[in-house]
């Protein structure tokens, strides 16, 4: 789509401003909208996003689960960082994935709590080829809205692994490696490299680089923005005073995720023990937050509209030493009641809300329609597994954030009875960005006392 857009009545939605090698999409703008409508605009025809983040391993459930319910609970240590944004968030007690448990398989509670995280199947034992699960709601969403954006979904991680070989007591490392399926034997494996994500975000949408452009733009190191400054200045001077201020600070947002990604890039090798590919930041903090700051980017220029995180695989042994935590996460999750490997779980617990917590930082600030992008979103963060200790998948941990476009009413702690399916949380997000399955799983049904007041 060329830039002739311009000079249309309003923008069209899906303008790219183009240059060399580059393709920028735009965030949402008042100039997209044609003036007669403007005044008709309503947060209804604003378009809702979901987005799934797992984090590995349980937690420690009394470091997590406030006591009250309603809008008076307090937040729990391991909730502390969120505090912030009690208004926008529902902490969600009692959820169960049943078939994360062993039903009759013996051992591979990890690779059956991720596999079953976002599907609610449970999944064929084998650590072969003939793998089986099923579709997980990301991608119902994806295929029910997927064709409204550039990308149906966009499936993000933190920690390599492989699809192939056993992972998990007789479990293909597939199960324990994604949480995000397109059908029951096909996996999305989760990129966790940020400039992969940023190239395929902002790189060229139409033709590859021949050699000779791409020798010029690496020798250059060219920001993105570079690339199509012309076309950006043309637009600014195009809008009106509220959209040179969101352009300008949707640009610098791009730019300085650039600037990020060439830091870790540049900035010397990694410890050997990380081998962790180039351009990826060895601390896992510095990592975490620039890919939020991604799928952020990919949202708010409405690329896609659901978007999966891993914050670590299923079973990860990942190490923490910048909270001072040097056992291996999974190893010390089988505390037995030892105090200090009980206290390093909650640090790591906590670590990873404090990096949820940038993400909803950025998604509140984020102008999107009449409000924010948080308040049209709808943001699960949980793990398949309860308790760590016991390998346990009832009363799972789970966070929602966002305001769903108005349908939800966030700031409570519900507690739902137990044996409550997840899958029925998912059925009424489904619900709500207008995708209605049959059946998902082994839900039975939506999740009531989302909207409650």
């Amino acid at each position: 789509m060329g830039y002739s857009m311009l000079f249309r009545k309003h923008l069209d939605r899906r303008l790219f401003l183009r240059g060399t090698g580059a393709a920028v999409a735009l965030p949402f703008l008042d100039a997209m909208v044609p003036a007669l409508a403007a005044a008709r605009r309503s947060e209804s025809g604003t378009p809702r996003r979901l987005a799934f983040v797992y984090i590995p391993n349980g937690v420690i459930q009394e470091a997590w689960t406030p006591l009250a319910t309603g809008s008076d609970f307090e937040f729990t240590r391991v909730l502390k960082p969120l505090e912030r944004h009690r208004n926008d968030l529902l902490v969600l007690s009692g959820l169960t994935h049943n078939n994360g448990r062993a039903l009759g398989d013996g051992p591979g509670d990890h690779a059956r709590a991720a596999s079953s995280f976002l599907t609610g199947i449970h999944p064929k034992k084998t650590s072969g080829a003939d793998i089986k699960l099923g579709i997980s709601v990301d991608q119902v969403a994806a295929n029910a809205i997927g064709d409204q954006t550039r990308y149906a979904s966009l499936e993000l991680g933190i920690e390599p692994g492989r699809l192939a070989g056993n992972c998990d007591s007789g479990y293909s490392c597939a199960y324990s490696n994604s949480i995000s399926w397109r059908g029951e034997r096909t996996p999305n494996p989760p990129e966790i490299d940020p400039r992969l994500v940023f190239d395929r975000l902002f790189g060229n949408l139409e033709a590859p680089l021949s050699p000779a452009d791409r020798a010029r733009q690496g020798e250059r190191q060219q920001s993105v923005l570079d690339h199509i400054l012309a076309d950006a200045n043309r637009l600014r001077s195009s809008v009106g005073p509220a959209d040179r201020q969101k352009l300008d600070e949707y640009f610098s947002s791009v730019r300085e995720v650039e600037k990020r990604i060439a830091a870790s890039r540049e900035g010397g090798a990694p410890e050997p023990e990380m081998a962790r590919p180039q351009g990826i930041p060895a601390n896992y903090a510095d990592h975490s937050r620039l890919m939020f700051d991604l799928m952020v980017l990919a949202f708010q220029t409405d690329l896609t509209r659901v978007g999966t995180f891993m914050m670590g695989r299923e079973g990860s042994n990942l190490t923490y030493p910048d909270i001072g935590v040097s056992r291996a996460h999974h190893g010390m999750t089988h505390h037995r009641g030892d105090p200090g490997k009980i206290e390093d779980i909650t640090k790591v617990n906590t670590y990873h809300v404090e990096q949820f917590g940038h993400f909803i930082d950025k998604l509140a600030l984020v102008k999107d329609g009449d409000g924010r992008l948080l308040d049209n979103m709808m943001v699960v963060y949980g793990s398949g597994i309860g308790d760590g200790n016991r390998h346990t998948h009832h009363d799972l941990p789970v966070l929602l954030a966002g305001a769903g476009g108005g349908t939800l009413t966030p700031g409570r702690h519900v507690r739902y009875a137990g044996e409550t399916p997840m899958n029925n949380l998912y059925l009424s997000l489904l619900d709500r960005v207008g995708v209605r399955p049959e059946t998902l799983g082994d839900g039975t049904g939506k999740l009531d006392r989302l909207s409650d007041i």
